[in-house]
């Protein structure tokens, strides 16, 4: 079934072709190689971006519309594992993302806050530590001590609910008419065939065989959704997640559910490039989705998309080791609206040779290459 996102009517845009040999390739026109994309054509780079389907309909078109902050480990335990400078600036990098995605999104972004909820006491001992730890840091966020049928959440004020597939094609037609070449149903095989100076892959979870020396470092997941038909009433006001992110939801504008998650049902079923849902995670979702709406909703939509962990839940972002022109920009760990949208514009940095930023060092794919 198709995704409820992609139902959206996608801008026009410029029907322009570079023929001949570009500065930068692109494979992937999800929404870090059309960030990317956006970015090097602003500067006046000769931008060519393949993809093997349209825009935004991989990943991009497929998740549960989440825009947060953060990244994808606990903000605690990120600290521990990355240390306190690099956990602190990641975090405040993507508040400045989420910032910058604003004006471009339109009304394909809202900025209700989410919450993170506890299903049972030992998860609300773990989000009341990371909470501790943000405040300590300075970092907005408050506490709920109780919520119902939870025990306890944090608030966290200024994140996002998106429409992704709309955000991303309107990236896609800025890009365009900024000069970008975008080709879809235009699958690449090989790279190394690419007549580009440089090449950027930016496809996540899809398309391992294009970089084989990464190919162990990036691991493909499953991720299922469903979305009900529309409500009468509004029961929730923004993103909620719990269980460690496994199960999420929200109401959108027009008054449907979105649930997504579960895949720890079935993890190493889940763990595929298939792109298909299964029995198992969509009983478990529509038992969860009548409990949500007590009973109430009705799916219309439902669908599975792939994104992609990695083994420390951080991005890879910069060269691909020993191929000095060839770029990566992937691995998100299922917080691709925002992170996707930032490495895109940071890879297309780099490629300009600003090669500053510290988080360069954070997501240099060197030290996940086998």
């Amino acid at each position: 079934m198709n995704p409820y996102w992609l139902e959206d009517e996608a801008p026009e845009r410029p029907p322009l072709r570079h023929a001949g040999r570009v500065d930068v390739a692109i494979v992937g026109a999800g929404v870090t190689g059309c960030s990317a994309a956006l970015r090097l054509a602003e500067a006046g780079l000769r931008v060519r971006v393949h993809d093997r389907r349209g825009v935004a309909e991989g990943a991009s078109g497929r998740n549960g519309g989440f825009a947060l902050r953060g990244g994808a480990s606990a903000y605690d335990v990120a600290r521990e594992t990355y240390g306190h400078e690099p956990a602190l600036a990641l975090w405040r990098w993507t508040e400045e993302t989420l910032d910058r995605m604003e004006p471009l999104a339109g009304d394909a972004l809202t900025r209700p806050g989410s919450y993170r909820l506890a299903v049972d006491e030992d998860e609300r001992e773990q989000i009341r530590a990371e909470y501790d730890v943000l405040r300590k840091d300075g970092i907005a966020a408050e506490w709920i001590d109780e919520f119902p049928h939870f025990h306890g959440a944090i608030s966290h004020p200024g994140d996002g609910s998106i429409q992704p597939a709309r955000f991303v094609r309107r990236l896609a037609a800025r890009a365009a008419a900024a000069g970008a070449d975008i080709r879809e149903h235009d699958e690449v095989a090989d790279v190394e065939a690419l007549d580009a100076e440089h090449v950027l892959v930016a496809t996540d979870g899809s398309g391992q065989a294009l970089l084989p020396e990464l190919a162990a470092a990036v691991w493909p997941v499953r991720g299922q959704v469903v979305v009900s038909e529309p409500l009468d009433r509004v029961l929730y006001d923004r993103p909620h997640y719990a269980r460690h992110g496994f199960d999420y939801w929200q109401q959108l504008p027009d008054r449907r559910l979105l649930l997504g998650g579960f895949r720890d049902v079935s993890i190493m079923d889940e763990m595929t490039d298939v792109e298909e849902t299964t029995p198992t995670i969509q009983a478990s979702l529509e038992r969860f989705l009548d409990e949500l709406s007590d009973g109430e909703a009705r799916i219309s939509h439902r669908w599975a998309g792939i994104f992609a962990l990695t083994q420390d839940m951080v991005p890879l972002v910069g060269r691909v080791p020993g191929r000095a022109n060839v770029w990566i920009a992937a691995g998100y760990s299922g917080h691709g609206n925002v992170m996707g949208f930032g490495c895109g514009r940071l890879v297309a940095d780099a490629i300009l040779g600003e090669e500053s930023s510290p988080l360069l060092d954070l997501f240099d794919p060197a030290r996940l290459a086998g």
